[in-house]
């Protein structure tokens, strides 16, 4: 894996205190990471930005995929930010014309996720993007899903990551030695 400098410490103890805690959601014994307080917060979503934006330069990406939902909401400013396209990749039966898809199994279960089959070429070298690494299945499907299109994987940011749930090791063998960057981890 390609080696990432340490976000500056300021810039993650400014998103990390931007993100609240909410027990008990979506169920007893949860704790939710809710980032809506750090989206509300000009300078933090900004510090957010820029950092997501020059990991996307320094490691050569020429298209940003966002994850659904939350991930949009952080990969297209990104994109924008680094003068990319922005790429969404959303749950199966959401995009309108021809898809390439993409199965994988949750802990309870399956799903699949899909982009427009022309959004992505063999030219591009693509960063992938998403608020939270949990278990690494959506994020290891889409790096699957980029390759199958033809594209590159340029890496994968993620605001925060959820160390206990061991997210990495599941996406870090997919990566194939492209850069991984937490920005947070809890």
């Amino acid at each position: 894996m390609t080696a990432v400098p340490p976000v500056p410490a300021d810039v993650a103890g400014l998103l990390l205190s931007r993100i609240r805690d909410v027990p008990d959601y979506p169920r007893p014994g949860i704790v939710f990471k809710d980032i809506t307080p750090l989206l509300a917060d000009p300078e933090a979503f900004s510090a957010l930005t820029d950092e997501l934006a020059a990991f996307c330069r320094r490691h050569g990406a020429t298209k940003v995929v966002g994850l659904e939902a939350r991930g949009f909401i952080l990969a297209a400013p990104v994109a924008v930010r680094a003068g990319l396209g922005f790429v969404p990749v959303r749950k199966a039966g959401k995009l309108p014309g021809a898809t390439l898809s993409q199965a994988y199994e949750l802990e309870y279960g399956s799903a699949e996720i899909e982009i427009h089959a022309e959004d992505l070429t063999a030219d591009d070298r693509v960063l992938v993007i998403d608020d939270v690494l949990a278990t690494g299945g959506t994020a290891e499907a889409s790096l699957r899903l980029i390759r199958r299109s033809g594209a590159r994987v340029a890496g994968l940011a993620v605001l925060m990551e959820l160390k206990f749930l061991d997210g990495r090791e599941r996406v870090l063998p997919e990566l194939d030695g492209a850069p991984y960057q937490a920005l947070i981890t809890v």
